[in-house]
Order: structure tokens, then sequence, then C-alpha cells
């Protein structure tokens, strides 16, 4: 199903799921309560990402419209408590940096990689250095970004531009992905429908679609084994060691439960607008973006 690179990043990929399913550390059974992080500096957060690493979490912030080429975009650290380290720790205002509307992120091999309209950017994973882009040709919406066992990037295009009464499609929607050669188009089309978030198993590629209810696996360029939420405007997707998957819907404001096959449930409900969510899974939580509120949501789960 993948391409690889190294198998040594492998056990750096299931790390975190032995850690989340007892088989390392001593946090993965912590008794938690919710944490709302508002009034904080936020502006249009999109994604969060725990850098396991370094044990904070990553929260990128649009900072205006997600297609303006502004400059003005930037990552915070928010510690594993809920408080701001740096709000601004990559500032597209800096010196030396590009940023204008970072949305997904993921790590690869010490490199931490944005999606930033129709570039994916890269920056150092400790240090925050500004380390150049890659151009992806014709895209115009990147959105969300994971990692396979072996360090492959996957991308959704969402396929809109701006129109005259809010978005339109651009005829982009895609799946791709970035391994040695570059970035290379795995599949694309209107059925995709809006592809938004998409995450990494076993199995191979699952996405969900912002323009539907539909959840689905890409395999050989082909759309497999879909589901049907009860709801649509989904936006992001992470996947539990369990083989459950967590996914958000702007249309319930909430968070879906269930076996990546269905069906699903809510498990969490009235949050606004809920974008591209990320996992703790040492900690067994969800991190939720609030893309219209400016806040981040923490949420512990079974």
């Amino acid at each position: 199903m993948f391409s690889s690179r190294r198998s040594t990043i492998f056990f750096t990929a299931l790390l975190p799921i032995l850690l989340s399913t007892g088989c390392g550390g001593d946090g993965a059974d912590v008794a938690d309560e919710p944490i709302t992080i508002a009034g904080v500096g936020f502006a249009t957060p999109e994604s969060v990402l725990h850098d396991s690493q370094e044990d904070v979490y990553l929260v990128s912030n649009i900072n205006g419209s997600s297609l303006d080429k502004d400059g003005n975009g930037f990552i915070s650290r928010v510690s594993t408590s809920g408080e701001v380290l740096d709000l601004k720790w990559i500032d597209g205002e800096a010196e030396g940096v590009t940023l204008n509307a970072p949305k997904g992120m993921t790590f690869s091999e010490g490199v931490l990689y944005v999606s930033d309209i129709d570039v994916i950017r890269r920056f150092d994973r400790e240090s925050g250095e500004y380390l150049g882009e890659i151009i992806v040709e014709g895209a115009t919406f990147v959105n969300d970004l994971g990692t396979d066992p072996w360090g492959n990037v996957y991308f959704t295009d969402t396929g809109i531009q701006a129109g005259e009464d809010g978005f339109v499609s651009s005829g982009t929607a895609s799946v791709w992905r970035i391994d040695d050669d570059g970035p290379t188009r795995l599949t694309g089309g209107d059925a995709l429908a809006g592809p938004d978030g998409v995450a990494l198993d076993e199995r191979g590629i699952w996405v969900v679609s912002f323009g539907s209810n539909l959840l689905y696996r890409v395999n050989e360029g082909i759309m497999v084994d879909k589901v049907e939420l009860p709801a649509g405007s989904l936006g992001g997707i992470e996947i539990l060691a369990d083989s459950t998957a967590l996914i958000s819907s702007w249309e319930t404001h909430s968070i879906y439960r269930g076996p990546i096959t269905g069906p699903f449930e809510v498990i969490v409900s009235d949050v606004d607008s809920p974008a591209d969510i990320g996992i703790d899974r040492t900690r067994n939580r969800i991190l939720i973006p609030l893309f219209q509120m400016n806040e981040v949501r923490i949420v512990p789960i079974d």
C-alpha cells in the first residue's frame, strides 16, 4: 500500500500508540478535565498537533482569510496544561519566514510540514527555523497533512477558491503524497467531495470530505471503503490505537467516534466550527481548534 523509505521510522511512528495503550510512559492513564484556551491571541486556529517529542501542542493560525497570501500566519506553542508558551513561535511576519494561511501540520524526520494555500512549508521541528517550501503545481487549497510509518507525507487539496458568494469549486480536489521524488498526485476529481482531513493506518490513506458526509480510503487512485457519517462538513480525522476514528463535523458542531467502517456517534458536542483536530495519545485527549471562535478545546476521551 505505502511506498517506503526508512523502516527505522516505523518505531518512531508506533511509539505514541504504545504510549496510548499503556506500553510505555506514565501518562496514559492520567485523570483529566476539559480545558478551554480562549482570549490568548489565537487568530483563526485551523489545526492542533501534539509534538510528543517536546510534549507541547502546536496551533496553526490563519489570521485572516484562508486564501490570502498576506504573510501574517503564525504557529503557536502551547503547554499540555493549556498555557501559551509562545504565541508566534513561527511568525509569518518575521524576517526570513514565509507563512500566509497555515492549516494542516505533520512531522517527518525532524521536520514540521505545514500546508499553506498552494505550497507545503517546511520548518525545523526543534527550533522552528524556516527550511523552505514545496510547490504543489495547480493546487488551490492545500489543507490537511499526515505521515505514514516510513516518513512519507500525504496531504489534501480541498479544491476550492473564492467566488462571489463564498467558496466555489476550483476543479483541483486531490490527494497527494510527498516522497523522495517530491509531490505526486494520487487521485483527484469532484467525486472526492472536497477532501479535507487525512489520516494514515496500516490499511492506507483515509480521507474525510468537507463537501459531504463521506469518509473513504484511497487505494491505488480509487475511492474504496466508503462510509457515510450522520452529518457532513467533515474537517479533521484521527485514528486511534483501537482502529476507531475521531472525526469533526462543522454541520453538527461535534466530534464523532466509531469504527473506521462505521457506525459513528457523537462523543463531543457544542464545539463551534471544529477544524483539523489533533490527538494527544499519551494523555488520551482530543485537541479541537475552534476556527471561528479563536479557541482551542482539550477534551479527555476514554
